[in-house]
């Protein structure tokens, strides 16, 4: 039986990778997180081929002249991209993939399911929705990781992410921390069959 790839996308600071680490702690081992690549530099923290695998931009230019991705984008001045051969490794051994990933390499990724005999029918979308852009606003601040002038752009960016919401096979709408997350797990719970084993 084969796994399912659950892509989580949603504006910068909605809490995604929050949903998506306690997603993880409690479906262990059936649902692994994909480790994207990026070209942005890393955060305090992070760890390369943990949080990302952190490539420069020629690095990241070969992979995708190449074809080693199957989705990448251009956001916020980095290159973001899901490797092939991390999404067909989770699938191939039995795993549900859970990728978190930005709005337009979600896009990218749904266009996929069509051309992929591994990936047909198999690829569940969720959209985050914030509250309102004032509310955004207050999580970015309060995440403490990004410049004013960063939250003005990652605002700009969100306002136009919203608009393409209904491009998703689902949509929560962020209230509380819990709430999103009973959301996304009963979402998750619908659609893996791995679960059922």
């Amino acid at each position: 039986m084969q796994g399912i790839t659950l892509v989580i996308s949603g504006p910068a600071g909605v809490g995604k990778t929050t949903l998506c680490d306690r997603l993880i702690l409690n479906f262990k081992p059936v649902l692994s997180r994909v480790v994207t690549v990026t070209t942005r530099n890393p955060r305090k923290g992070e760890v390369n081929n943990v949080d990302y695998i952190f490539k420069s931009i020629l690095e990241f230019e070969d992979l995708k002249n190449n074809n080693e991705f199957l989705e990448y984008a251009e956001v916020h001045n980095n290159f973001y991209g899901s490797l092939k051969s991390s999404v067909l490794k989770l699938l191939e051994s039995k795993h549900d993939a859970l990728l978190n990933i930005d709005v337009q390499g979600a896009s990218s990724f749904k266009k996929l399911e069509s051309k992929s005999n591994l990936l047909k029918n198999q690829i569940i979308s969720v959209f985050v929705m914030p509250k309102n852009l004032n509310d955004l606003r207050t999580r970015l601040n309060l995440r403490g990781k990004d410049s004013e002038q960063e939250i003005e752009k990652r605002l700009k960016t969100a306002k136009n992410e919203m608009t393409l919401h209904d491009q998703f096979d689902y949509l929560i709408h962020s209230e509380t921390k819990d709430a999103d997350y009973n959301e996304l797990m009963n979402i998750y719970r619908k659609h893996s069959k791995l679960l059922e084993l």
